[in-house]
């Protein structure tokens, strides 16, 4: 499908910059509209029928509800959509252009956690997570290799750096 302006996903282990960067994303491109899936899935219901995992302390979502309720918000031939989730594999491969990973320096993302509020077991899984590049793995299985970036976040730098290189992505996929 050929869209006007592209759907990118965002994706990455919480705490690598994901709400950041799509903010900043939607700021330069405001015909682009960013969907928190986290948000929409606890605003919507669409959450697992147990809706909470104890050992991690988060919110478990259904991933077909999920799917169900965004297919005619990213199913279409408009795109303009970012896309942010620490998941990737369960949606449609066609709804996406582009999918960008963040990762995270260990120590630093530790501290980013921390600060949050992330303890034990929880903070234990997201650091594993980010060692073993969990979420770009699961990436390059799911969609297309030459769709999938991974992009370093851990300055502020960083991030001007990688708004700046997903703009410019988006302005020669607008102009081609």
């Amino acid at each position: 499908m050929e869209r006007r302006i592209p759907n990118i996903l965002i994706t990455g282990t919480p705490g690598t910059g994901k709400s950041t960067l799509c903010a900043e994303i939607c700021n330069t491109y405001k015909s682009m509209e960013w969907i928190n899936v986290g948000e929409v899935a606890k605003e919507e219901g669409l959450l697992d029928e147990n809706g909470w995992d104890e050992t991690l302390e988060s919110h478990v979502i259904d991933e077909d509800k999920v799917v169900d309720a965004l297919e005619g918000r990213l199913g279409d031939e408009e795109g303009g959509k970012v896309v942010e989730y620490h998941g990737c594999d369960f949606f449609p491969q066609e709804w996406f252009d582009c999918v960008f990973v963040l990762t995270t320096n260990n120590t630093t993302l530790y501290d980013r956690l921390h600060k949050r509020g992330y303890s034990g077991r929880k903070l234990e899984s997201n650091i594993e997570c980010e060692i073993f590049q969990t979420l770009l793995e699961e990436a390059r299985e799911a969609y297309p290799i030459e769709i999938v970036h991974a992009l370093t976040s851990d300055t502020p730098e960083d991030l001007e750096r990688n708004v700046e290189q997903i703009c410019s992505w988006v302005q020669a996929y607008t102009n081609r």
